[in-house]
């Protein structure tokens, strides 16, 4: 069960990354999800965004999991757990056009939100059982979109 547990929280081994492994988790995302749209197809359709919310949903739910079987053996929140950036990145790129720009950009919005950990999102951390370890990042991901959506919409962003 370890195995699971280690391969879920490491975004399929990114985290083990030897520098930057927050970064090498939420570029994995991204490239995850850039596969996933050449494949699928069309993704500017609302069934394509009520999946990628639930893919979102259950994969917080298994971050949590398997973090907080992990907290006993790794501690509360090491580098090496980077399912929270792979969340945190996914809702980042909630709701906008799905182009290589824009996820280049909500790439880096969402680490800036993350790294400097601005307007309460270092206050989610307080939260116990694994749940910290995800909630900063679900809520940099928030202020990431909220910015993108921005870009996007005003005109700047790619695909409006």
């Amino acid at each position: 069960m370890k195995f699971i547990h280690k391969t879920i929280a490491t975004g399929f081994g990114a985290g083990y990354a030897p520098v930057a492994p927050g970064t090498a988790g939420a570029l994995l995302a991204c490239i995850l999800l850039w596969f996933y749209i050449q494949y699928v197809g069309i993704v500017d359709n609302l069934s394509f965004q009520i999946g990628f919310i639930i893919l979102i949903l259950i994969t917080t739910l298994l971050g949590v999991w398997a973090t907080y079987h992990l907290q006993a053996e790794w501690g509360e929140d090491p580098s090496k757990v980077v399912v929270d950036e792979m969340i945190g990145v996914w809702i980042n790129l909630l709701f906008v056009p799905l182009t290589w720009q824009n996820i280049l950009i909500g790439f880096v919005l969402f680490r800036f939100f993350d790294i400097a950990k601005p307007l309460g999102i270092r206050k989610m951390e307080a939260f116990e059982n694994g749940w910290g370890v995800m909630l900063d990042d679900v809520l940099a991901g928030i202020y990431g979109n909220i910015v993108l959506q921005v870009i996007v919409y005003a005109g700047i962003g790619f695909g409006a």
